[in-house]
């Protein structure tokens, strides 16, 4: 085993092991720490597949935004040591049922996928064509889903005051 897949597998198995913590955990402010965890571990598998850029992006707007904001929500409302209720058995149910239903929606879209190896050269990241892009609202724009990670954070922002001041009252 070669030390690319030595961590790859090292960054598979956190992901996998953070996400769970970051779900079962009923401390909030250590669900964000294990959110963030996982978070960089995306961002290190995005730079192993030599993308440093959506690295770059994926540690400065989901690592170092989301989390943050949602850290500093949990610590405005002071609910630092508190402990989420345990969830209903319909809820788990529910989110059993979802969770089972996207895994084999992703596997079924994974295993009818045709993997075809390309010949193209692989495109040389120029700051100029990306900052283009990201503002272009056509074919090749990627102003749409600009704006809808901002309604995504602003969500995000919501759910945690929510969240964070719901065992207050």
């Amino acid at each position: 085993m070669t030390g690319p897949k030595i961590i790859f597998f090292i960054l598979a198995a956190s992901i996998v092991v953070f996400s769970l913590a970051s779900i079962f955990d009923r401390r909030i402010l250590r669900a964000a720490i294990y959110l963030l965890f996982v978070l960089v571990a995306i961002a290190g598998l995005f730079y192993m597949m030599n993308f440093q850029f959506l690295a770059a992006v994926q540690l400065i707007l989901y690592a170092g935004g989301i989390v943050v904001l949602i850290i500093f929500s949990i610590l405005l409302t002071s609910q630092i040591d508190s402990k989420l209720q345990a969830p209903k058995w319909s809820h788990l149910l529910a989110g059993s049922v979802t969770a089972i239903g996207g895994i084999a929606l992703s596997l079924v879209t994974f295993l009818q996928f045709a993997f075809i190896p390309s010949n193209a050269t692989p495109l040389v990241p120029d700051m100029r064509v990306i900052g283009l892009q990201l503002l272009d609202t056509g074919e090749h724009g990627y102003a749409l889903p600009f704006e809808v990670i901002s309604i995504l954070l602003l969500a995000a922002l919501v759910g945690t005051i929510y969240i964070a001041r719901k065992s207050r009252s």
